[in-house]
């Protein structure tokens, strides 16, 4: 790994964790460079805390919507700096292929074959931006919400243009038209990052991983036997709350949980 390399995924560790410059670098030189592997070293070693934005993608770019017909796509774009998003170039490219991928239904493969006005296919324009900007871009992830089974609503974060940002979140709904409570609640969503609906969504890796950083944070602090497991058991279901949607507290209103609002608006979960 060279010293640049090195810098970079210092910094992108320092960004995802708060931790100082000097225990950052030994993280990351421990795990060669693996930033997740970083994360979970200096969890063990009590230095960080969980945080939302741990669990976010450390890469720049863009997330789009389309939107018609009741039906919503979404697309998320990855460049390697800020910069490059703001890019004109990259913005028109990120744009022509929003509305591609609404017409292809979220399938990327599909995308990356499909032609754009230029007469080029999405996958040789892509090629050619990355050869003008000297940066890699990649399309990271696309989904397509149809009509079926409820209504659709989307929130963009970072709003850089109309259904253009940072973060973009959307969730189906079922029994509601209630667009203001469709947009708090996809709102809800990109502000907390749910990895999933109840406790039954969390794959049991997930819970199971989060529980031996638990364990070897107790262990490194000098917690041990009973102790040490009665406050791993009431670490291991806050975690479980903060991370599932239905048992999130409220973003509006801190007295509730998401669960709660979508009984007083007659929702079923």
């Amino acid at each position: 790994m060279s010293n640049k390399d090195l810098l970079d995924n210092v910094k992108k560790l320092r960004e995802l964790t708060g931790v100082g410059f000097k225990d950052c670098k030994i993280a990351i030189e421990e795990n060669n460079g693996d930033i997740e592997k970083s994360v979970e070293f200096l969890r063990k070693k009590g230095i960080a805390k969980a945080s939302k934005k741990m669990g976010r993608n450390a890469s720049e770019g863009l997330a789009l919507v389309h939107s018609e017909s009741d039906m919503v796509s979404a697309i998320e774009i990855n460049s390697e700096t800020d910069f490059v998003a703001k890019n004109k170039d990259f913005l028109n490219f990120c744009k022509e292929i929003s509305k591609i991928n609404f017409k292809v239904l979220g399938n990327i493969n599909k995308l990356k074959l499909s032609k754009m006005e230029n007469d080029k296919t999405v996958e040789e324009n892509l090629i050619s931006l990355i050869a003008k900007i000297g940066e890699k871009i990649t399309i990271r992830r696309s989904k397509f919400f149809d009509k079926e089974g409820g209504t659709n609503f989307f929130y963009i974060h970072s709003a850089v243009e109309k259904n253009i940002g940072k973060i973009v979140s959307v969730v189906k709904i079922l029994n509601t038209n209630n667009e203001d409570l469709g947009q708090k609640i996809a709102m809800h969503i990109a502000a907390t990052s749910p990895l999933g609906i109840d406790k039954k969504d969390l794959k049991k890796e997930i819970i199971d991983k989060e529980l031996e950083i638990i364990k070897a944070e107790l262990a490194n602090s000098g917690k041990k036997g009973d102790i040490a497991e009665k406050i791993s058991t009431g670490k291991i279901n806050k975690f479980i709350s903060d991370n599932t949607l239905l048992n999130q507290i409220w973003i509006m209103d801190p007295k509730k949980k998401v669960s709660d609002i979508l009984k007083e608006n007659k929702i079923k979960e």
